[in-house]
């Protein structure tokens, strides 16, 4: 169990040194054939280092392409046994550049472009009512409600309504019946609603309907295979699990009215959404929304194959047009109902903005998406980049906004 404490900072012990925390990938590009200027490199691994020593995150991978090259592929602090008032680094274990995490709603990426692809292989029309696919969906007015819907978060279901057990996470037919038979909280396509988990299942099923196989299946073959991904799928083999970095709930505990605010978005409290991820069964199940499992530089390769047209070392993993049709902006920037700030979607992902945007400023051509509060996953066409910020600590409010920030702005104006 996960506890936090209400009158603390909820951090973990930062080492004046942190070379002894350190892991460097043997993937790195040399100062030599660096295209980058090596003061940039510096400064932009500086700004990570000041973002973990902030004490939020007891975990930190990083991963960054530019101009294909992986500049960095590092990691700092430990993927088990120590975070706030649990254990201690003398006894915990040691992150790696390969250790796999969670990528939480950056997951819905990954499942979008499984979407995306059925679109490709005309297996689909992105204008179909979900209905016509799965037709016990079309009740209580949500027969017209159409994939498109459900990408852009217009689906009018960002949440089920009333208290959630959350070991229905781990009952995937359980909570596909529930949306199916659930009552929309608006009508589809009218309103904007980041739908956290909600969407993902239906995508999901979606594709179990239309292929006859599960996404995890459809996911191995369509990317992990071609693009020589150990990881990155919904859940992670037996054999990988002691080696994924367990999360904690960091930062200044949330009081009403940020609980509330956690609560509409996820469900429940910040602590029992850290204990349900750590559970093993979560590693088990399909989650489309939020449980593919990767490395930092696994998620920094799929959208670098994005940014480079759907192609990844000569193999065409998506057509270009598909992923043109990805990316491009659904709407014009309004205010979101669940998460109560302006965003811009397209089908699938989180854009950037100018002049401030999720990924840093006067970044309007970059797609991605975040991923329980402290994962950032996106590619950068105007900057040449891709880029993963993998985080283990779960903080809404903390003495990590600031260094987040400057990391964020160093990578936009470095690159």
């Amino acid at each position: 169990m996960n506890s936090m404490q209400l009158r603390s900072m909820n951090l973990v012990q930062i080492p004046e040194n942190l070379d002894s925390v350190t892991r460097i990938a043997t993937n790195e590009c040399s100062d030599q054939e660096l295209f980058l200027a090596r003061p940039s490199r510096a400064r932009i691994w500086q700004a990570v280092e000041e973002l973990f020593r902030s004490g939020v995150y007891p975990a930190v991978t990083f991963c960054l392409r530019h101009q294909g090259q992986i500049v960095l592929n590092r990691s700092l602090g430990w993927s088990k046994g120590y975070g706030p008032h649990v254990g201690s680094p003398q006894s915990a274990v040691l992150a790696e550049p390969d250790s796999p995490i969670c990528l939480f709603s950056a997951s819905k990426v990954v499942t979008a472009m499984l979407i995306h692809w059925l679109n490709q292989e005309h297996l689909i029309d992105l204008t179909d009512p979900i209905s016509h696919y799965i037709p016990e969906y079309g009740v209580h007015g949500k027969q017209n409600a159409t994939i498109y819907h459900l990408l852009t978060h217009r689906g009018g279901i960002p949440r089920l309504e009333g208290k959630v057990d959350p070991e229905l996470l781990f009952d995937e037919e359980k909570i596909i019946r529930m949306l199916c038979a659930a009552r929309p909280v608006s009508r589809s396509g009218r309103r904007v609603a980041y739908h956290a988990i909600t969407a993902g299942y239906i995508l999901g099923e979606l594709i179990r309907r239309v292929t006859g196989r599960s996404p995890r299946t459809v996911l191995q073959e369509v990317v992990c295979e071609p693009m020589g991904m150990r990881h990155f799928n919904y859940g992670i083999e037996p054999e990988f699990r002691h080696r994924v970095i367990e999360n904690h709930a960091t930062g200044i505990k949330p009081v009403f009215p940020l609980d509330l605010y956690l609560y509409n978005i996820l469900g429940g409290s910040l602590e029992l959404a850290v204990d349900v991820c750590n559970d093993p069964r979560f590693m088990e199940v399909i989650v489309p929304a939020g449980n593919i499992f990767a490395t930092a530089e696994e998620s920094c390769r799929f959208f670098e194959m994005l940014r480079q047209g759907g192609v990844y070392q000569g193999k065409q993993i998506f057509k270009p047009e598909t992923v043109r049709r990805a990316i491009l902006e659904a709407q014009k920037p309004e205010l979101d109902a669940s998460l109560l700030m302006p965003m811009r979607y397209s089908m699938g992902f989180m854009l950037g903005s100018k002049p401030l945007g999720l990924f840093g400023p006067n970044t309007p051509r970059a797609f991605g998406h975040l991923g329980f509060t402290n994962i950032f996953c996106w590619a950068d066409p105007q900057r040449n980049s891709s880029v993963a910020i993998m985080t283990s600590g779960k903080a809404l409010v903390g003495p990590h906004l600031l260094p987040l920030a400057k990391l964020l702005y160093c990578l936009s104006t470095e690159l």
